[in-house]
């Protein structure tokens, strides 16, 4: 059975940091490219590309609007996948999803249909 638990965001005031972190079970991890979508308030049928990570972890991929702030990083002997965030805007407040893939590549990360197993969502939320 797969299982991807997620934990940490929670409050955090513009301009601090959050982690959110995602721990998966029930297949092989360390075969599957791992992406971050989120959900933000209004917009509950979009999911929007926040970062990838191939299956090595030597290759990344981000949205424009967190490049040089957010970080995802993995540990594939704690099937564990992380999404360090800083500088946190007040446009980053969402539902936060980790999310597993077969496909990886700079347009097919971005593409939430290609993912076959997703988290439960995390909420982060922005105070100002």
């Amino acid at each position: 059975q797969v299982q991807m638990i997620q934990s940490g965001g929670g409050l955090v005031e513009a301009g601090g940091s959050v982690r959110v972190q995602c721990v998966c079970s029930g297949f092989t991890f360390s075969s599957y490219h791992m992406g971050w979508f989120r959900q933000r308030p209004g917009k509950e049928k979009e999911r929007d590309f926040v970062a990838g990570i191939n299956w090595r972890g030597d290759t990344t991929y981000y949205a424009d609007s967190v490049k040089d702030r957010f970080t995802v990083s993995r540990d594939n002997a704690e099937n564990t996948v992380t999404l360090q965030m800083n500088t946190i805007q007040r446009e980053d407040a969402a539902i936060y999803y980790c999310a597993a893939t077969t496909w990886f590549g700079p347009t097919r990360s971005r593409n939430s249909r290609l993912y076959d197993y997703w988290g439960q969502g995390t909420q982060v939320t922005v105070s100002q």
